[in-house]
């Protein structure tokens, strides 16, 4: 679809979107396993983020106890996880792209709120607005709310998300899905990552105001 209004708003996720998080979950994981006393397989868990938290849980912990484990995780991750997370190549250029196309950035993540709005002050990003614990086809709820007409992410959950809220998919193949899963499941647009979203959001604008 097209931008329906003049100032653009297009949504980013956050994890492997934005920043690589698979070595601040994995330091959390292994700390969690450790104060909790179960195995938790770290590597084989950062493989497969973007889904909730409770998700990735559920393979370690009966079920009665996820809900209770995922606030131990939380509270743990601030200290542990913020500043052992990089940012990915391309991720504050992506923002400032819609910035200077007289845009909005917003992201919207599965992440804990809390949390995720403090990597992106640790890393000097600054969107205008952040929306957390939205997963799949329920990020369509704050893309519409903002008037988002093109949601920018890695997993099959984020196209899901995007198509439910009637926006342009992107998707960047930085995350646990290849490109070939990413347009299997219905993205308009792949992108090997986030270094050539400024070029294509630049040609996408002009090619829709035309």
């Amino acid at each position: 679809m097209a931008f329906t209004t003049a100032y653009p708003t297009v949504g980013f996720d956050l994890d492997m979107t934005l920043i690589d998080s698979r070595p601040g979950i994995h330091a959390c994981y292994l700390a969690l396993a450790e104060r909790t006393g179960v195995h938790i397989d770290a590597d084989l868990a950062i493989t497969r983020l973007g889904p909730p938290l409770e998700e990735e849980l559920r393979n370690w912990f009966p079920a009665a106890e996820v809900a209770a484990v995922a606030d131990v995780y939380r509270a743990m991750y601030p200290s542990i996880a913020v500043t052992a997370t990089p940012a990915l190549p391309g991720a504050r250029e992506a923002i400032a792209a819609v910035r200077e196309a007289g845009g909005r950035a917003i992201v919207v993540t599965a992440k804990y709120e809390p949390n995720a709005k403090l990597h992106l002050a640790h890393l000097g990003m600054e969107p205008d607005a952040v929306i957390g614990d939205l997963w799949a086809e329920a990020k369509a709820e704050a893309l519409r709310e903002h008037d988002a007409g093109v949601y920018v992410g890695d997993h099959v959950g984020d196209v899901r998300g995007a198509r439910a809220a009637g926006a342009l998919s992107v998707a960047v193949a930085t995350g646990p899905c290849d490109a070939g899963e990413l347009r299997a499941a219905g993205a308009d647009v792949v992108l090997e990552d986030l270094t050539g979203f400024p070029e294509w959001l630049s040609a996408y604008l002009e090619a829709s105001r035309a």
